[in-house]
């Protein structure tokens, strides 16, 4: 089996899928990308067991047909010191020897039987669900909701990203139990209502590979795994098993305090004065009067303490409100609006961050805060 392959393409292609090598593998096959060469085609494979990603390249000069496993530090590491150039590989399927020859020299390298690589599951037809989402609205997505994601094991529904398909729109949505991101897009939707929960790092390999990508996904799935089908590259993933919290019952319906602020000027704040925060707490308080925020945090142990005003646009009487600064400043560098909606009902009780414009009608977007406890 032999082919010829450009220097660069190939650690492209490799590259973009090696992130989802594990270092502590548990089947040692499994530190190789499996090579499959048939025809014109090579496809490329890597797996950590949990998560595959195989990525195809059309080759214009090959000679014979097969599969091999080759160590994957080792090619990557090479093929990053190669200026752009024509790569020969000369591969004995009897002895697994692999002669690689570039312009000036040749390497070799000792590859493993393909054989011995993990098959990919199969999706049971009786419980297979298939839709077809645009790139960027997947990416959408997966970009908004992530951060919201929890590590936690005891409850791993928490751990990954709900993606729930009906007939008038998708909806993405991630919680830890303290934040939670609704995004829900009018413009993609599927012909059946089912949904599934999509684990934190094959969602983190798609958000790398999709920028590239145009045009549709296709997405199968059953109860075990999911399939995504772009066009260069396949992610297949075992899901999280488990039912998702009913996310609708805990966002706030009535909320009659509503403070429209400048995201930036409110983020940029809240960076400065939570530097002055008690350092396990990070408690911030938000006081609410007339048409100003009073953005405040305080450490009584090293007796430090900031304040800083902000105008707003707010309708409601006067309130006070504690949030953790870490989880509020990572919701304001996640929503893309010029400026934001809060919306409060007591300081007991979740606020809502709302994008006041949108680019995309048919982008809905939610965020919720869980307030923390002001010691009086």
């Amino acid at each position: 089996m032999k082919f010829v392959v450009s220097s660069s393409e190939l650690l492209g292609h490799l590259q973009a899928i090696s992130r989802v090598i594990s270092s502590k593998n548990t089947l040692p096959i499994l530190d190789n990308f499996l090579f499959n060469l048939s025809g014109n085609d090579l496809e490329i494979t890597a797996s950590d067991l949990e998560s595959t990603l195989i990525t195809r390249m059309k080759l214009e000069n090959t000679d014979g047909d097969g599969t091999i496993a080759l160590p994957a530090r080792i090619l990557l590491d090479t093929l990053k010191e190669f200026s752009v150039q024509p790569l020969t590989f000369d591969i004995n399927l009897g002895t697994m020897a692999v002669v690689i020859s570039s312009e000036n020299g040749k390497f070799n390298v000792v590859g493993q039987n393909g054989i011995d690589f993990p098959a990919l599951p199969a999706i049971k037809k009786d419980k297979k669900f298939s839709f077809n989402i645009n790139a960027d609205v997947l990416l959408a997505g997966i970009n908004r909701t992530l951060f919201a994601t929890a590590d936690d094991e005891l409850r791993p529904v928490m751990g990954g990203i709900f993606i729930e398909a009906s007939t008038d729109k998708i909806t993405f949505v991630a919680s830890d139990a303290h934040k939670l991101v609704r995004y829900q897009r009018s413009d993609a939707n599927a012909d059946n209502n089912a949904s599934f929960i999509l684990p934190k790092k094959p969602a983190s390999l798609l958000k790398n590979i999709l920028p590239k990508e145009q045009g549709p996904v296709k997405v199968e799935f059953d109860d075990k795994n999911a399939f995504f089908s772009l066009s260069d590259h396949k992610v297949v993933c075992r899901l999280v098993e488990g039912n998702y919290p009913n996310y609708n019952s805990v966002i706030p319906k009535n909320n009659p305090r509503k403070i429209s602020v400048d995201r930036v000027e409110f983020y940029n704040t809240l960076k400065r004065v939570s530097v002055f925060s008690n350092q396990a707490s990070n408690l911030v308080k938000l006081q609410l009067k007339g048409n100003q925020i009073m953005v405040s945090a305080q450490d009584i142990d090293f007796s430090i303490s900031a304040y800083e005003r902000i105008k707003c646009q707010y309708e409601g009487e006067d309130i006070e409100i504690g949030f953790k600064s870490v989880f509020l400043l990572e919701i304001l560098a996640n929503i893309g609006s010029q400026d934001v909606m809060i919306e409060l009902a007591d300081p007991t009780r979740a606020g809502l961050f709302l994008p006041v414009s949108t680019d995309n009608e048919a982008e809905d977007l939610l965020m919720l805060l869980m307030p923390m406890m002001i010691n009086a």
